[in-house]
């Protein structure tokens, strides 16, 4: 189930850095999303809390997740890049873990491998040089 929270996004803009000349002193083209991740409609109680948890590196003090971008050299195409990065971010840490479910070895893989061990030692045994008083 993929969540889409295209709607819940505050945008905010600045002037960007980078290429862009004399353009960039002058159009504000960097633009920052934020999400509360409190305030959400579309995530249930637990998704919250999975996401404080997976997320709590990205989100701020008031609980605002937050993302920028100023790749592109538009204010439309960098807008488009926030919400495709929140929305990725989002159903990401949502997804669970799968519990992985410890197994045994059976005794006829175990038996093997002692067997593979003694041939293998076995080998290195008859490798070694012979001396004369060891007969």
């Amino acid at each position: 189930m993929k969540i889409d929270i295209t709607t819940e996004i505050i945008f905010k803009t600045a002037r960007s850095g980078g290429k862009g000349g004399q353009n960039v002193n002058k159009v504000e083209t960097m633009v920052i999303g934020k999400f509360n991740i409190d305030l959400s409609n579309f995530l249930n109680e637990e998704q919250k809390v999975l996401l404080k948890e997976k997320l709590y590196n990205k989100i701020d003090s008031r609980n605002y997740l937050q993302v920028k971008s100023q790749e592109a050299r538009t204010q439309l195409a960098n807008k488009e890049l926030v919400i495709l990065k929140l929305n990725e971010l989002i159903n990401a840490a949502l997804i669970k873990k799968k519990l992985r479910i410890a197994t045994k070895i059976s005794k006829v893989a175990n038996e093997k491998r002692i067997q593979i061990k003694k041939q293998h030692s076995e080998n290195k045994f008859n490798r070694r040089n012979i001396k004369f008083y060891d007969l």
